[in-house]
């Protein structure tokens, strides 16, 4: 195992900006966003690693810029900060740290969900960072690099009056929400819906929307029943958003690896696994667990890293 903890030169990079820790605005509460960034201002040193380094495009190398595309509406991953514009979160300081690891300053620009991937091929970002689940139809377009694990759960209405949940038929005939480009609208979805026509049920009335926020908006107005997204992000989000939908009770279902994504055979997508590897075995991935409340039992080892990616 490389270690980053090797004396190296070191760079220094902002892992959270500053802010006002207080309430966001009312459009943000009803779309489910974080209220605040949960690790402060934190001014991290990040050693160099080299041997990853070197692994790193010439291109990349010179321009010394790693261009992360996230969808910012998906808290506590990505979301915006109170200021509208700066965009933090889970995901964007883990970022922040691979790409100082590496020698190389992060440039994080906002786009939608389905247009992250088709942007890595046309060479438009160099990394997609927005909470993609490792799927093999996703690793045929892209290369991935493992950094979390999680699974799919059903967000309700408080209380759950209708009393839906995942896997038991309870949501044949209801309109289920998800957003567009997602696993959960692509394919999880339709299998849901399949599954109440082959017992004979009416089918799932799928809405997809542009993002998160959009489809957390829906079910607390009433225009959706529920919605399909990962477990940890509705969870916070409904949290965030006073307690106005929840996670339906029941396991995460098709718990798999969640990962960076990169241009299919891209020489980045070598120095970032390498990265992410030493990364994981440093105290640096547990606080950020910590920092952003996620749960210890979506941290991944680097067994974990290896299986994801087979």
């Amino acid at each position: 195992m490389h270690s980053i903890k090797r004396p190296m030169a070191v760079f220094s990079v902002v892992l959270a900006t500053a802010f006002a820790l207080t309430a966001c605005t009312n459009a943000s509460s009803q779309n489910g966003a974080a209220e605040q960034n949960p690790s402060g201002t934190a001014v991290q040193e990040v050693a160099v690693n080299e041997a990853a380094r070197a692994l790193l495009p010439a291109d990349i190398r010179d321009k010394g810029i790693l261009t992360i595309a996230s969808d910012p509406s998906y808290a506590p991953f990505e979301y915006f900060d109170t200021d509208g514009k700066t965009m933090i979160g889970f995901d964007v300081d883990l970022t922040d740290h691979l790409a100082a690891s590496l020698g190389l300053k992060p440039e994080h620009q906002a786009a939608t969900f389905d247009t992250i991937l088709p942007g890595l091929s046309s060479g438009k970002f160099d990394v997609g960072m927005s909470s993609f689940g490792i799927r093999p139809e996703r690793m045929k377009i892209v290369d991935f690099v493992p950094y979390l694990q999680g699974g799919t759960a059903l967000g309700v209405a408080k209380g759950n009056p209708l009393d839906l949940h995942l896997e038991d038929n309870s949501m044949c005939g209801h309109t289920i929400a998800a957003q567009n480009g997602s696993i959960q609208a692509l394919i999880q979805g339709p299998e849901f819906s399949k599954a109440c026509t082959d017992a004979g049920k009416k089918p799932i009335d799928f809405k997809t929307f542009p993002s998160q926020s959009d489809a957390n908006l829906a079910l607390t107005s009433g225009r959706v029943e529920a919605m399909l997204s990962t477990g940890t992000t509705m969870a916070y989000q409904g949290q965030q958003a006073g307690g106005k939908f929840e996670v339906a009770s029941g396991p995460d279902y098709q718990p798999a690896g969640v990962g960076m994504a990169v241009k299919k055979g891209s020489q980045l997508t070598e120095a970032l696994r390498l990265a992410m590897r030493d990364l994981i075995e440093d105290p640096a991935y547990a606080k950020l667990y910590a920092d952003w409340k996620i749960p210890t039992n979506n941290m991944i080892t680097t067994a974990d890293f290896d299986r994801y990616l087979k």
